[in-house]
């Protein structure tokens, strides 16, 4: 088959368009053309008077070579690649050692998912309830029926913290090898809509992602995986017989009390397991501090971002509701940029520890819901802003946590600040005139935000909005809604590791993922545990 690229068709054109131009960019006639299937179909909303779709189309014809070296110059042209994932190893029929996973978020679930696929039945340990159980003590806490469980939560559970999140299946990691393929393919699998492998911004939603993790969960199963809920890895065990510098993994010391004997651990724990990073420090784990960034949450109404991306296009079933992607580049040294946009969504509750408070944000598959939510963050290094411990991020999020619980009136209600008041450095009080109505739970609390950040970040993000207004009209009114505070951005540190994914210097210990610092999202997350899991089969196979 031959894969077109970069094929642009008006919003509005009709369902032959798509035929013709596929007859009109190789100039063959109709009886030449014997099928096509559409790989990928974006737009380009930069003129919202002439939006137009961009496809890449997979095509089929009679004569694919002559066309080949016809197009041989044109980069468009192409012969579509394999793209068919295909396993490295088959566990041997006599197996005896099963790798275990740590943690079940996305990078956790395709890496047990993929061995279990090889069979190698992994074993994994989630320290939060299966998925269900879960989104009861989420919800529950949002809605002030709970208190914060500080292991069942909006960051500790099956599916991670992309389970309460717009579910983005997008990234701009390169993925030469196909791996993301196929993890929209295991996820169209599990339940997800099928346009989720063609569309250029594909998303899922919170509560299809709860189904999906369910189906999922019960295919490992099948596959002879088992997994142990609520129960947490307290404590490495090392082989101390090999003289060599580099320890090795022999067991895990885990919260029940059990000894689990292994030799092969993935580490996918998430940006937040705060208390196992510790500890992994405290054995000697090799860690560095990593950039991350900090801000607050900004809601405004979606119909204004819906009408100033699309125009009179607005409401267009292809198009969907609108995203946007800011940057701004600061007077003081310093980047704000926006961060997982939620279109039709809402600002959510995401602390895991006791009185402290962290929001993030959350959209249903449908993305109905009155507010556009973002992160509006500000880059920070461990050089210039928590220099001195490979852990000081940690403890600088935690401080900042704390300080929106008190802001916020220390009964988990997230302090806020009114856009007009937040530029005029004036502690919001009331509310302005407008449409934006803050959907926090359990709630806000009006104040000043700069009480809860340093002042680089208070005042590059006041630089930053004017200059977002310039692009969104609208993004600097008066009754956009600032919610604090954003600290859990990406992880704060990283796990390192060698050529062949494991730790620099604990051999069978595999990090991975967003919490050691490889993976920014689910789709990567996502790759990055089929990688590990490839990683891992290799290993068991050659020493078996």
């Amino acid at each position: 088959m031959l894969r077109l690229t970069d094929i642009k068709l008006p919003l509005d054109h009709d369902d032959q368009a798509i035929e013709h131009a596929i007859l009109a960019k190789l100039n063959i006639s109709d009886n030449e053309l014997v099928s096509f299937d559409m790989f990928k179909r974006g737009y380009d909303a930069r003129n919202n008077k002439n939006i137009q779709l961009i496809y890449t189309l997979d095509v089929a014809v009679t004569n694919e070579t002559e066309l080949l070296a016809t197009f041989e110059k044109d980069q468009h042209v192409r012969q579509t690649p394999d793209m068919t994932y295909k396993f490295v190893a088959q566990a041997p029929s006599n197996l005896t050692e099963r790798p275990v996973v740590v943690g079940l978020g996305p990078c956790g679930l395709l890496a047990a998912l993929t061995l279990a696929q090889m069979g190698f039945k992994p074993i994994i340990l989630e320290r939060g309830k299966v998925v269900r159980e879960r989104t009861k003590d989420t919800f529950g806490f949002w809605r002030k029926k709970n208190d914060l469980n500080p292991e069942s939560n909006v960051q500790f559970g099956e599916g991670g913290a992309g389970t309460f999140s717009d579910g983005k299946l997008y990234s701009q990691i390169k993925d030469p090898k196909h791996y993301g393929r196929k993890v929209l393919k295991e996820f169209v699998d599990a339940g997800a809509p099928k346009e989720i492998m063609y569309v250029s911004k594909p998303h899922i939603g919170t509560y299809k992602l709860i189904n999906m993790m369910e189906a999922m969960r019960k295919t490992i199963i099948e596959l002879g995986g088992e997994f142990r809920f609520s129960t947490r890895v307290e404590k490495l065990d090392f082989d101390t017989t090999d003289d060599t510098n580099k320890r090795k993994i022999k067991g895990l010391f885990l919260s029940n009390d059990e000894y689990l004997s292994c030799k092969h651990v993935i580490l996918a724990i998430g940006h937040s397991a705060r208390d196992t990073f510790e500890a992994l420090y405290d054995q000697g784990v090799y860690i560095e501090a990593k950039p991350f960034s900090i801000g607050f949450r900004v809601e405004h109404r979606q119909s204004m971002i819906d009408s100033c991306r699309f125009g009179d296009n607005v409401g267009n079933p292809i198009l969907g509701t609108a995203d946007y992607k800011l940057v701004h580049h600061c007077k003081n040294g310093r980047s704000v940029y926006s961060f997982c946009m939620c279109p039709g969504g809402t600002v959510v509750a995401a602390a895991s520890e006791e009185k402290r408070v962290v929001t993030n944000g959350m959209s249903q598959y449908s993305r109905h819901e009155s507010n556009a939510n973002s992160a509006i963050v500000v880059g920070i290094t461990p050089e210039k802003d928590y220099p001195g411990h490979p852990l000081a991020g940690i403890e600088l999020q935690r401080n900042l946590e704390s300080l929106a619980f008190h802001a916020g009136g220390e009964n988990y209600h997230a302090p806020a600040q009114y856009i007009g008041d937040f530029l005029n450095n004036k502690t919001s009080a009331t509310t302005p005139e407008g449409d934006v109505k803050p959907s926090y739970t359990p709630g806000i609390t009006l104040t000043d935000l700069s009480k809860v950040v340093p002042d680089y970040v208070t005042n590059a993000i006041r630089e930053a909005i004017p200059a977002f207004d310039k692009k969104i009209k609208g993004f600097a009114k008066a009754d956009g809604l600032l919610t604090g505070v954003e600290t859990r951005t990406s992880s704060p540190i990283c796990i390192k590791r060698d050529k062949d994914f494991q730790s620099v210097n604990v051999h069978g210990l595999y990090p991975a993922g967003e919490g050691a610092g490889y993976a920014g999202g689910i789709w990567s997350a996502g790759i990055d545990g089929i990688r590990i899991a490839e990683a891992v089969a290799l290993s068991i196979t050659e020493n078996n």
